[in-house]
């Protein structure tokens, strides 16, 4: 039987066409199956198309789109790249239908933003301002670089070497400043020594995510030589799309697998539990709330590890050598849990979609700047779905999350923390 050469390189669109082809429009990527889902009122799964109901903007109408473009059948318009462009890249799309077809939906969306970018149709305009501050000024605002530290009082004690080396990220230090500032306190509570990067740059997540990958790759190589340079042995984060970036678009950036990094990546969410297992952790201030807690995309569905992956599918979609899938079973789900349920006081309720299943807040992936209609979307229907359960206290492990929620809820009894708020509030430190 004839064999076709393929891997799961996004840089090339052509990887993906055999999935893009074989979607049978079952719409696994927009339902919650039934199994998971108690009821009819949460039931999707996807924000985009909740945002516009019309075919193209969700993942089956995409995944044609994309065959389409492959093809050379359509051009670029203004539509289509905002078709392409109005979408968080959540993973649940993905994650779905792995349960079902094993298409590579996550990995065809992103492909079909790096035609665009090559075809010199995208990224969208805000999109490409970003781009111009990241270069210039090193981070996403194009705020003042030298004002990136700003964040770190003198209260706070920060090593000049160590092995635990915390990647701020550009929305904890130049916009939610309490994020830095309570991770860092975590820190010092647990008795862990920690450095910062002597010259911390933007990680990259959105010149990644609207298909900039040549930009994004300098700065990843860029990033991991100065870790790299510092000795740490590991890279802490408490943003989701950061963790994602290092962790998982890093490698793929770069062809390696997750464990050739040199170094282990750690989201506060991780770290927390570890430290709460070992005793150094210990929260003991009641926190009096009925508390819930959201599955940010990047740290949940879209953190499995990478490794490259390059072979021929033969007969029947087989394909040789044998290919592990990533369907989002791996994230950080029980961690977080662990922590929020060890703290007195907490009646902890689960939402109704939860860990793989969980509806994305919308901001992520360059979302929020070129659609901010779709970001509001997404967060208020998630609130809808708080508001159901009676939680008076929503918690995020993203500053992304805490934003686009804290923005939807203005007016509403809900009020949004994030992760290391609702732990630093529980200690004596």
């Amino acid at each position: 039987m004839p064999t076709t050469k393929f891997s799961l390189d996004p840089s090339d669109i052509n990887n993906f066409t055999y999935d893009m082809s074989r979607c049978i429009k079952c719409k696994g990527c927009y339902w919650v199956e039934h199994t998971y889902q108690p009821g009819a009122r949460f039931a999707t799964r996807c924000p985009s198309n909740v945002w516009n109901d019309f075919d193209a903007y969700g993942a089956f109408g995409k995944m044609r789109i994309g065959l389409a473009l492959a093809e050379g059948r359509l051009e670029w318009t203004p539509k289509l790249l905002e078709i392409i462009y109005a979408d968080p890249l959540c993973g649940a799309c993905d994650v779905g239908c792995k349960r079902n077809l094993d298409l590579e939906v996550e990995l065809s969306l992103e492909s079909l933003r790096v035609k665009a970018v090559k075809d010199g149709a995208g990224p969208m305009p805000v999109h490409k301002k970003i781009a111009q501050n990241i270069a210039t000024k090193h981070n996403v605002y194009g705020a003042p670089h030298g004002n990136r530290k700003q964040w770190a009082t003198g209260d706070l004690k920060i090593e000049e070497k160590a092995d635990l080396l915390y990647f701020v990220g550009c929305t904890a230090s130049y916009g939610n400043k309490e994020i830095a500032q309570s991770t860092a306190k975590i820190l010092n509570a647990t008795g862990t020594p920690f450095m910062l990067m002597p010259e911390e740059w933007c990680c990259g997540n959105t010149l990644q995510s609207v298909g900039m990958l040549d930009e994004a790759r300098a700065l990843a190589k860029r990033n991991i030589e100065m870790v790299k340079s510092t000795g740490a042995k590991r890279v802490l984060l408490s943003c989701a799309e950061g963790y994602r970036m290092w962790k998982v678009e890093y490698p793929k950036l770069l062809n390696i697998a997750t464990a050739d990094l040199g170094f282990e990546v750690v989201h506060l969410v991780e770290f927390a539990d570890e430290a709460l297992q070992k005793g150094s952790l210990r929260p003991a201030k009641p926190v009096n709330k009925r508390v819930t807690y959201h599955d940010s995309c990047s740290i949940s569905r879209l953190a499995d590890p990478w490794t490259p992956y390059s072979g021929e599918r033969g007969w029947m979609g087989t394909v040789n050598p044998r290919l592990k899938r990533r369907r989002g079973t791996q994230g950080l789900y029980a961690q977080p849990r662990n922590v929020i349920n060890a703290i007195p006081g907490i009646d902890f309720v689960e939402m109704i979609r939860t860990r793989e299943n969980a509806f994305c807040c919308g901001a992520g992936r360059g979302t929020k700047e070129a659609f901010p209609t779709l970001a509001s979307s997404s967060a208020k229907h998630r609130l809808e779905e708080v508001k159901e359960i009676g939680a008076e206290v929503l918690v995020s492990a993203c500053p992304w999350c805490k934003n686009n929620f804290a923005s939807a809820a203005a007016g509403d009894n809900v009020k949004v923390m994030d992760f290391s708020e609702l732990i630093l509030a529980s200690l004596d430190a």
